[in-house]
């Protein structure tokens, strides 16, 4: 190890939600922390749709997901982490003396002493439209996810897919197009009742059909054909704009070669977050345990869980859990100034 390395109480591999709260509470906790994050920027997988609206985070209006990262990660940064960015960690080594390594794909080392990974869905790739010359559409009106909800005003949106992302999106949607169709191959919907139902309230759903051809001048969809799945016939459609939400391939390189149990559904985890492997502890999506919650809000709880079990591996003797806010310290001048200021 280099003389002048920097060990850190626990490195966190990942920066969604899980990660960012991840390094909150750590502070809490007083550990020196470090977030490596293999994209740019913090956010996760919340970044495919910044624009959708989030309504099930406890205590918190309905607000767009790209203002929620923004907060998430503020109060990421408030004990002033480390943060590293546009590296994917690859190995881990372990040191005679406990130490653990991270090498990330540049070949740079991370020294630590715990290891808590929010991997989320890795680096996810959209699942393209599997239709021949489709690509050349992308650059103007077939999309894969959504960044600008405005332009879709007083347009025909095409929404093809059944999981949460297609439902949502319809929803969304239903407030700026004309008109908004949604094409699945089932008749059941991959997604939660209450959207279901709005869904129904507005859009006109066609199932069971699939989205099987584009027609087009240029680089502009202006019509597509859909076909039955039992009885095949075929109807074609005039559209504006094209939405294909067919799910996404998940990437965490070398992660799952770290002998960790994993499921379809990520790594197994007990119900202190445990991986099995010393020191090493998982969060949020990358996680999968009996009563698992898959919401931004069950990610938290995950990371809570994940930093004190952190803790207590570096020393048994530690309390169990950090104290509540309002007895802590660094907060007592922060809150007399929101005092002041309301």
């Amino acid at each position: 190890m280099p003389e002048q390395a920097e060990i850190y109480d626990v490195t966190i591999v990942g920066g969604g939600p899980a990660g960012m709260y991840a390094a909150f509470y750590s502070g809490m906790r007083e550990m020196r922390t470090k977030i490596i994050e293999a994209q740019e920027q913090l956010g996760g997988f919340m970044r495919m749709y910044p624009e959708k609206m989030i309504w099930d985070v406890g205590g918190v209006e309905p607000i767009r997901c790209e203002a929620l990262i923004a907060s998430l990660e503020k109060q990421a940064r408030t004990f002033e982490p480390t943060v590293v960015l546009g590296q994917q960690v690859h190995g881990l080594e372990r040191r005679p003396d406990g130490t653990m390594v991270l090498i990330a794909d540049n070949g740079e080392s991370h020294y630590t002493r715990t290891v808590i990974l929010c991997a989320g869905r890795g680096i996810t790739r959209m699942q393209r439209l599997d239709i021949e010359g489709a690509d050349r559409y992308e650059v103007a009106n077939l999309h894969y996810t959504i960044v600008n909800l405005e332009r879709f005003r007083d347009k025909h949106v095409l929404i093809s897919g059944g999981g949460h992302s297609a439902v949502d999106w319809s929803n969304e949607l239903a407030a700026y197009a004309s008109r908004v169709t949604v094409v699945h191959r089932r008749e059941k919907f991959d997604a939660l009742e209450r959207q279901i139902t709005r869904m129904y309230e507005h859009a006109d759903v066609r199932t069971p059909y699939y989205l099987s051809k584009l027609y087009g001048q240029g680089e502009q969809i202006s019509h597509v054909d859909l076909t039955h799945m039992e009885t095949g016939a075929i109807e074609r459609l005039e559209v504006d704009e094209v939405v294909v939400n067919h799910g996404y391939k998940r990437n965490y390189g070398a992660l799952l070669d770290w002998g960790m149990e994993h499921s379809d559904y990520g790594i197994i985890v007990d119900g202190q977050m445990d991986t099995h492997l010393p020191g090493v502890f998982g969060a949020g999506d990358f996680v999968t345990y009996d009563s698992k919650v898959r919401l931004i809000a069950g990610a938290f709880n995950d990371a809570v869980l994940a930093v004190n079990s952190a803790a207590l591996y570096m020393d048994p003797t530690a309390n169990k859990m950090a104290g509540v806010s309002s007895h802590h310290e660094i907060f007592r001048e922060r809150n007399r100034t929101f005092a002041r200021r309301n």
